[in-house]
């Protein structure tokens, strides 16, 4: 394990102040035609929050919160990866690898590795603990970029199992939700010999034919949900999986446009009453959006798209792991326990939240440590 090395989030002064210096001399838009998000993030909220940005945003002193987590980067087979690993005090901790997805980051995470990994210091049982790994996505944060094609979910999965091996853990669970559903299902169907179990807070489930004509009430919001997405939510998706690197000159060169490009999303896919600093600070959402702007990552975390679109048939993969399912009311993708029991065959835990959406370890930290502890509580 001697090349796995210490790893801390560290901005120059001169990328700050670039990014101010951008920030500053933003060329801006027209103001929209609606006066709600319809059209896209709102005119007066994107300046609102870029002029909090560059003149009160204390990247110092979230760097240094970020930066209390112990980091590390290292190679697996010959690919580096950055990775929070935080170990319990707790001697028989349960390993845990977490995912998270786009435009997420290792960020949402930080409510919810104290608990896990040391549940008695927040008033919980030393027999919940984990150990804590949470990986930077390939092209995502500070792992690498890939400088090839081939690095799909299941390309993703294999390195993600490869570093819980270099970890020396030889069983573990995963747990992820949007790319990282997707990353976390395959190390369930590709590392047996290793993975004992999963749990996914967006299970990407097909819709069940024999059920169409005696839906239940989230089955019809579920497709009511897939068909707002595909009308209405889902442009970023297709310019991403079409024409990534067309798109990312933009958001690699404007701060604004990349925070819009994300923020938007926020709005968008949690359960925020109409407004993302509802649920987050503005703090949280820019240092989410940090991770992408000071690696330059816009291109390289957008061409997961382009990877894995029409190339992966996630949906009808069967899991035979052990499998749990948190379903939140505004996640973007719902299934219901007869559709997700066609394709994960040993499920062992399922909920359906009353709050929450598609960010659950930001938005919910309390209750997305219980569904875990839960979960997992039944693998152990």
């Amino acid at each position: 394990m001697s090349d796995i090395e210490p790893f801390q989030i560290s901005a120059t002064d001169e990328q700050l102040e670039d990014l101010r210096r951008r920030l500053r001399s933003t060329r801006w838009p027209d103001k929209e035609t609606v006066d709600d998000w319809s059209q896209g993030i709102p005119l007066e909220y994107i300046q609102e929050v870029c002029a909090y940005w560059a003149e009160q945003y204390d990247w110092r002193a979230r760097e240094a919160q970020l930066n209390s987590f112990p980091q590390f980067r290292t190679k697996v087979d010959g690919f580096g990866l950055h990775f929070i690993h935080v170990k319990s005090p707790e001697k028989n901790a349960l390993p845990l690898i977490m995912s998270h997805g786009w435009p997420g980051s290792i960020v949402e995470f930080q409510k919810v590795i104290g608990p896990l990994s040391d549940p008695v210091a927040y008033g919980g049982n030393a027999a919940d603990a984990f150990d804590v790994i949470c990986p930077s996505l390939p092209g995502y944060g500070f792992s690498d970029k890939p400088q090839a094609t081939g690095f799909g979910t299941a390309k993703i999965a294999d390195l993600f199992a490869g570093l819980m091996a270099k970890l020396g853990y030889d069983k573990y669970v995963a747990q992820g939700g949007d790319w990282g559903s997707m990353v976390t299902n395959q190390i369930g169907i590709r590392d047996l010999d290793h993975c004992i179990g999963i749990h996914l807070n967006m299970p990407i489930v097909a819709p069940d034919p024999e059920t169409m004509s005696d839906l239940t009430e989230l089955e019809q919001g579920a497709l009511a949900a897939i068909q707002h997405y595909q009308d209405s939510d889902s442009g970023y998706s297709k310019q991403q999986s079409t024409r990534p690197q067309s798109l990312t000159y933009g958001l690699t060169d404007s701060p604004v446009g990349q925070a819009a490009w994300i923020l938007e999303k926020y709005w968008s896919w949690m359960d925020c009453d109409g407004h993302p600093e509802k649920v987050l600070t503005r703090d949280e959402l820019l240092d989410n959006v940090m991770m992408y702007w000071l690696p330059a990552a816009a291109a390289s975390s957008a061409r997961l798209y382009w990877e894995s679109f029409g190339a992966e048939p996630a949906l009808m993969q069967e899991v035979n792991v052990k499998a749990g399912c948190s379903i939140f009311p505004k996640e973007i993708f719902r299934s219901s326990r007869r559709w997700a029991e066609k394709k994960f065959k040993n499920l062992v835990h399922w909920n359906e939240l009353e709050r929450g959406g598609h960010f659950a370890a930001f938005e919910q930290p309390d209750v997305f440590v219980e569904e875990l502890r839960t979960c997992f509580g039944n693998m152990r």
